[in-house]
């Protein structure tokens, strides 16, 4: 879940909580849940995905692709190393992957949240040290939450706001009181993404700025080796306080783990057919149909594996800047959706491996059903005259072709659309009554996507379009994004199983126009605002999936992304000296219950 806050109540509201939360009592907790109870009880010994008997040693080599220049990656500036968050990095409770959405002790062995969850308290575990033998204090906490609360990333920053104040409470306790209740999801994030940063080491340094020095951590590995935006190599802490804390047991078996980075992914298959890595997820089906037929897999050395799992889609598209006139007009938007034919790029580009996306949440229970009724029809109904009249209706679908590659009856529908909003054919280019052309760029970072870019520019230009596909290094691309220098970009906007905060980063009015936002559209829809609040105050799955469904709703049937596809696996190379566990949770594989096979 990321990490971004809801518009706040009254200030009289918010007096009123902080009054009324000073009396309020719980009880001390191993574990949360977002909605109902926790799966495993406090007196669990290790996760049923992880292997507690799994050896402890060896070297996980992995690929990267681009560079790196700083080793802190909770700033804007910079991009930070593979591995950096996961491997150095600890907070007060522990996410795990076979439920929704829960939290367990590892920092905080502990903690105590009313049933309105307007405040939060946390026991610290004793024994919990950095990797220079400091203990991880109370101070530590509050300096962390200072830190990033100011000087974060942005969603970050936008969460941690969020909280009135913090305070300790005792010895080992620690207290955050929120400004209202009305985000339900918040004290899980400050329990599971509010990184635990040493005071004494961060305190006289610039947090702002990206650095190559390692920071005083406390995560199960220690940065062993570097060579800047090539490689980094961890080693395992064998001071690790964490070892056996039942969310950790199985867990972290390799005493090494080694990234190298490659140019693109291109070159990293080649490396990884021949060895120089151990375990790769192919994204490209068209590479997974015809790349793997090598003598490593037939031989047994390496093995193939669409790994399942129960993840909704999230939204893989073609991102318009809608800070750009050019695609304001929702009839636009349309007729660019409908100049895409994933028939013809499914089959001829992808071996047929995808099913198009036609909601945020495909492949759950997340996702619209019929018409919109009951808690979903009452969320949307205030919304009646300024949302889509479809909303109303059935849910959005893609529009489809025969896959011949023509699309000519989309297109005749996308060139009414244009002369509707405006734009006409002449001398052959479709320009608006200034004469002014329809003219724009899509941006890429990966040359995985050329093809599919240009497949797309070909159907554009045939409406008249003056469309150019521009390939851009990591740093360059990053940069561009950030700063809203861009017409269009391919993206994708991943969601759990309980959605949350992360909804408000990707589609929120309040975080449109911040630079390095996750909402790279821009998307600035007070209905969509609404929906995202409903999501943060639900109190039961029921209400949840309710504002899920409407939310999804608004937002494809006001074309602000134009889908791409998903597939409800991930495929997985392995070569034959790494193992996994066979329970697979239902957000898929995990890394750190590997573990290595030639010890």
């Amino acid at each position: 879940m990321m990490m971004i806050r809801p518009r706040l109540a009254a200030a009289a509201t918010a007096v009123l909580l902080a009054l009324s939360t000073q009396g309020v009592q719980a009880e001390p907790r191993h574990g949360l849940a977002m909605h109902g109870a926790p799966k495993y009880g406090p007196d669990f010994t290790h996760l049923d995905y992880a292997n507690p008997d799994a050896p402890k040693g060896g070297t996980l080599r992995l690929a990267a692709t681009g560079s790196f220049d700083s080793l802190n990656p909770w700033v804007i500036k910079g991009r930070s190393a593979a591995g950096v968050r996961n491997f150095l990095y600890e907070t007060l409770m522990k996410r795990i992957w076979d439920e929704p959405f829960s939290m367990y002790g590892l920092i905080a062995e502990s903690a105590e949240m009313p049933d309105d969850r307007s405040w939060i308290e946390f026991t610290l575990r004793e024994g919990a040290h950095f990797n220079d033998g400091s203990p991880i204090t109370v101070e530590d906490v509050i300096f962390s939450w200072e830190t990033i609360k100011i000087q974060g990333l942005p969603n970050s920053r936008a969460t941690f706001e969020q909280v009135a104040r913090v305070e300790q409470t005792g010895s080992r306790q620690v207290k955050f009181v929120f400004e209202n209740n009305e985000n339900r999801e918040l004290p899980l994030l400050v329990a599971g993404f509010l990184p635990i940063l040493s005071k004494a080491y961060w305190q006289d340094r610039d947090f702002t700025e990206t650095t190559l020095e390692p920071a005083v951590t406390s995560g199960p590995y220690l940065i062993d080796d570097m060579n800047p935006g090539r490689s980094i190599t961890y080693r395992r802490d064998p001071d690790y306080w964490g070892a056996d804390v039942p969310v950790n047991v199985g867990h972290n078996n390799f005493d090494e783990i080694k990234y190298e980075y490659y140019r693109d992914g291109s070159i990293a298959l080649q490396a990884f057919r021949a060895g120089d890595f151990d375990m790769r997820l192919e994204f490209d089906p068209a590479q997974w149909a015809t790349q793997y037929d090598f003598p490593a897999v037939r031989d047994g050395r390496v093995s193939l594996d669409v790994v399942d799992h129960g993840i909704a889609s999230g939204l893989r598209g073609f991102y318009m800047n809608l800070r750009r006139p050019l695609f304001q007009d929702r009839r636009v938007r349309e007729a660019l959706l409908l100049a895409f034919d994933f028939e013809w790029v499914n089959e001829n580009l992808f071996h047929s491996a995808y099913t198009r996306t036609s909601s945020l949440f495909d492949n759950s229970d997340l996702g619209p059903v019929g018409a919109p009724e009951g808690i979903e029809l009452d969320l949307l109904e205030p919304w009646r005259d300024e949302v889509p009249t479809e909303v109303f209706g059935s849910p959005f679908a893609a529009p489809t072709t025969d896959g011949s590659g023509n699309n000519r009856a989309n297109l005749r529908t996308a060139t009414r659309l244009l002369a509707d909003a405006g734009w006409t054919i002449r001398d052959g280019k479709l320009v608006n009554g200034d004469g002014r052309p329809f003219k724009f760029e899509i941006l890429l970072r990966s040359q995985g996507n050329e093809k599919i870019a240009l497949s797309y520019q070909r159907n554009l230009e045939r409406l008249g379009m003056e469309v150019k596909v521009r390939l851009a290094d990591s740093a360059q691309y990053t940069a561009l994004v950030e700063s809203f220098d861009f017409d269009m970009v391919i993206s994708r906007r991943a969601v759990t199983l309980s959605p949350g905060n992360e909804q408000q980063s990707y589609w929120s009015s309040e975080v449109a126009d911040s630079p390095g936002t996750r909402n790279v559209s821009g998307i600035n829809d007070p209905a969509i605002d609404a929906m995202i609040d409903a999501i943060l105050a639900a109190e039961d799955r029921e209400t949840l999936v309710a504002a899920t469904r409407a939310l999804d709703r608004i937002l494809m049937w006001n074309y602000y992304v134009i889908p791409l596809y998903h597939r409800s696996g991930f495929p997985t190379a392995l070569w034959n000296n790494v193992a996994r566990p066979d329970n697979t949770p239902v957000y898929g594989a995990v890394m750190e219950t590997f573990w290595s096979t030639q010890l």
